[in-house]
């Protein structure tokens, strides 16, 4: 292969299979007589079960940085139809014309002459002769083009004629007769069209971020929003921690966001008047974006939607809160985070990055934080300095070594290893750490714990035409343990120009008019049945099928509902994206995950994948599943005689079907959990919300479901975790759902619920309730050293003792649920049947 831009070479492969191997490329070359300039090109020689191929790609790029900058524009088998040439071009020294024929077609380039343009010749010609000796099956080559059909190729010729003065020749043009096909069209040639009528205007952008640490507005906020000496265009500000109390960790609900907004918007630049776009909020991350009045009409399809990481990898304790808009045409996207604190969790930072980008859903095109062409992202990101102790670190930053502080920067570390933020830019930091200091002063930690120094509070950005201006902290507002932190941008916005617009949408709609050949969407699926391995409950496989696009005109594809059902896929399945429009000649690649949270002895879904103006497809999704404690009802589990999976079939369906005796009060797996919790758990500081590594929760479970004589696998917070776990997904609540309703009105009166449960309850659901109250109030006796008291345990356990059919389908009943579990934590429980293993 041509050695030259490896890394590019890297980028074209990134476009193909594993056995569609790129031979070599030739960049920087351009049709011959073509006018758009702002378009290269890029020849790609593909090899595929010895058959080649010749590609066009269509970049806005000389040198492409990534595979979104890429575009199929044809693919040319080389057999005996194919032929190259070059010719001398006149009073020109430095290039040549390379031409390139096929049966009646043929495409001229303009190439420099030099080593990489002779290489790559003669490895065509190479192939060429390869080929005239090899039985070739060009079949491969359809998800790409239909070019290579034989009854295609004098209708592709045609097109070209007609079309020549489009400029890229083979996304043709084509007349449907449905209104929604021919409107796809005409959106994708002036997205095509796009330099032709707009252009790039700056915008200055201010994105600021500020954990608060839970205190309340106190002090003008104009020095961090207002340092600079014009008004930026558009604010992100992102706040994280705005109230700690249990309360808005419980209930997501909070008068602080209020109260902070109204300080944002007494703290911007007085010398403009700003409009909200919008405010999300999550526990305690807020993001705020407003722009300059004077362009709020130039803002459209804002959308927002947020992400909890936290607690059972949902609760918004941590996680992000995001906001996208298009501002004239181009699309931004602010996401602001809070990520798994302390230093050794660098593993769960980046694991929380990831869920984070993969469970944003903005419900517009595009749906994905990574589909927009101008991101932000900003927030508590919560790495740390490693392998340094808080003395060595102040004794550098003393010394204003600040290279070999960066160089131990987690942030830094992860993102050069690939885990984290990898296409992301960072500007470079020149001001202090900005945790942890002493309330109301500049002076770094010098409580007991006394924490290293460290730049948690960060902001980076993605896309072409962003240009940092400055990065900052503000180290004279002190009334939190972290320092706000600031950038700002010069940001390149496409503004489009209407006269122009028009001129361009005109001449493309009498176009379109003479065309005759009416083209309908057309793609192939590489494979209509997905088959998972062995499905275990919250172990999260993904399987890919790509689509392929193999017809002339944009294909909008999208997982519709089947009749008589209320989604398009069954609620273990997640699909992504589950619609969007590939280009002719594109793929799109479909990621199909499974994650089991019920019980299910397969997983089966038909799914309709609908093209619009096109044919619907099935695409069969399957797999078998594993049984597990966490999803069996808890009446099963008292009858099991040894560890779930060591039941035979035969003992199992009896112990379902309710025809063994009970052998336990309570299920073993749950003693199991709650005797590991109370022998070394009963003092641990907020242990039911720190967040464990799936792995370690996968360890428990296996430990659970097959038995061992080994110690319960993993932390004390893990198994804290298990434990919610255990309570939030057996296949029944602990408290019936028939009951909810006249637990929560009985709420007020203890005698009331006592009632409840004694008489509405079966003996081994009321065992369980019991026994897990009374382990509650074993943890109130250590209240001092966990941080717990009864008004929280009761908030986070009622919603999970009395958990609703539909998973918070109903927030308003939480008081009520928490209420009705207060009752028991506070009062004595010995007259009631205490459980015994």
């Amino acid at each position: 292969m041509l050695v030259v831009y490896q890394d590019v070479v890297n980028i074209v492969q990134s476009k193909f299979s594993s056995t569609e191997v790129v031979k070599c490329i030739h960049l920087n070359v351009s049709p011959v007589n073509e006018s758009w300039n702002e378009v290269h090109r890029i020849l790609a020689l593909v090899e595929c079960n010895s058959s080649y191929a010749l590609f066009v790609f269509i970049t806005k790029k000389p040198k492409p940085s990534s595979i979104s900058d890429l575009s199929v524009e044809t693919a040319i088998p080389i057999d005996s139809n194919f032929s190259c040439d070059t010719e001398p071009i006149d009073n020109c020294q430095s290039h040549i014309i390379f031409i390139v024929s096929y049966r009646n077609r043929k495409l001229q380039f303009k190439i420099e002459i030099g080593v990489e343009s002779s290489n790559f010749a003669s490895e065509v010609i190479w192939s060429k002769e390869v080929s005239s000796s090899n039985k070739l099956d060009f079949n491969w080559l359809g998800k790409y083009t239909c070019a290579t059909l034989d009854q295609n190729s004098k209708k592709m010729s045609e097109m070209s004629d007609q079309c020549s003065d489009i400029p890229v020749l083979r996304h043709q043009l084509a007349h449907g007769q449905a209104a929604s096909n021919r409107e796809s069209i005409l959106r994708y040639q002036l997205k095509l069209k796009e330099p032709e009528y707009t252009q790039h205007q700056e915008f200055s952008v201010f994105v600021g971020t500020w954990n608060v640490n839970g205190q309340p507005p106190s002090v003008s906020l104009r020095p961090w929003l207002s340092c600079d000496e014009e008004p930026p265009d558009v604010y992100a500000i992102g706040f994280q921690e705005i109230d700690l109390s249990k309360e808005a960790f419980l209930f997501n609900d909070t008068p602080r966001e209020a109260e902070w907004l109204k300080y944002v918007m007494d703290g911007v630049h007085f010398k403009a008047k700003y409009k909200s776009v919008a405010v999300t909020r999550l526990v305690g991350m807020q993001l705020v974006v407003l722009v300059n009045s004077k362009h709020y009409q130039f803002v459209k399809n804002v959308s927002v939607d947020t992400v909890g990481t936290g607690l059972l990898g949902k609760m918004g304790n941590k996680g992000g809160v995001a906001v996208r808009l298009e501002l004239h045409n181009t699309s931004l996207c602010f996401v602001n985070c809070h990520l798994a604190a302390h230093v050794e969790e660098f593993e769960r930072r980046n694991q929380d990055y990831k869920d984070i980008n993969a469970r944003i859903n903005f419900r517009k095109q595009p749906p994905s934080i990574k589909d927009h062409e101008h991101v932000y992202w900003l927030g508590d990101l919560n790495y740390r300095i490693t392998d340094l102790n808080t003395n060595q670190v102040k004794t550098l930053l003393a010394r204003s070594e600040m290279i070999t502080l960066l160089k131990a920067d987690q942030l830094n570390q992860q993102k050069e290893r690939g885990s984290v933020l990898l296409d992301y830019t960072e500007g470079d930091i020149t001001f202090q750490p900005t945790y942890k200091y002493d309330l109301n002063s500049d002076h770094f930690d010098t409580s007991e714990k006394a924490r290293p120094p460290a730049w948690t509070d960060r902001i980076l950005w993605r896309g072409d035409g962003i240009y940092q201006l400055a990065y900052r902290s503000h180290m004279d507002i002190r009334i939190s343990d972290h320092k706000p932190v600031s950038a700002l941008f010069r940001s390149e916005i496409s503004v489009i120009d209407q006269s122009k617009f028009r001129r361009v949408h005109e001449d493309l709609l009498k176009k379109m008019d003479k065309l005759e050949n009416e083209f309908l969407p057309q793609v192939m699926v590489d494979q209509t049945e997905v088959t998972f391995d062995l499905v275990k409950f919250r172990e999260p496989q993904s399987r890919e099928i790509i689509i392929a696009n193999t017809g002339q005109v944009p294909a909008e594809f999208e997982f519709i509902k089947k009749l008589d059902e209320a989604t398009f896929c069954k609620d273990w399945l997640r699909i992504t994206p589950f619609c969007g429009t590939i280009d002719p000649g594109e793929k799109c690649d479909i990621k199909f995950e499974v994650n089991l949270e019920r019980e299910l002895d397969k997983v089966y879904d038909i799914l309709v994948l609908h093209l619009k103006g096109g044919k619907d497809m099935f695409i069969i999704v399957n797999g078998d599943c594993q049984k597990s404690c966490f999803t069996s009802s808890m009446a099963t589990l008292c009858r099991a005689q040894v560890p779930l999976l060591q039941m035979t079939e035969e003992q199992r369906k009896q112990a379902e079907n309710m025809e063994s005796r009970v052998l336990y009060s309570i299920p073993r797996e749950l003693w199991l959990l709650v005797d590991h919790l109370y022998r070394h758990g009963l003092k641990t500081r907020d242990l039911f919300e720190s967040c464990a590594l799936s792995d370690e929760l996968i360890r428990i479970r296996d430990w659970l479901d097959y038995g061992s004589l080994d110690p319960i696998p993993g932390s004390v917070q893990a198994t804290a975790e298990a434990f919610l776990l255990f309570l939030s997904f057996t296949k029944d609540p602990v408290v019936p759902f028939e009951i909810h309703d006249a637990c929560i009105a009985a709420a007020n009166n203890y005698q009331n619920c006592r009632l409840i449960i004694q008489q509405k309850m079966t003996d081994i659901h009321r065992n369980v309730f019991l026994y897990i109250c009374m382990f509650l109030q074993e943890m109130l006796r250590h209240s001092n050293d966990n941080g717990y008291d009864a008004k929280t345990l009761a908030s986070l356990f009622g919603d999970i003792l009395l958990r609703d059919p539909i998973r918070n389908s109903k927030p308003q009943a939480n008081r009520g649920k928490a209420n009705f579990v207060y009752n028991f934590l506070v009062n004595d429980l010995s007259s009631s049947l205490i459980p015994n293993k």
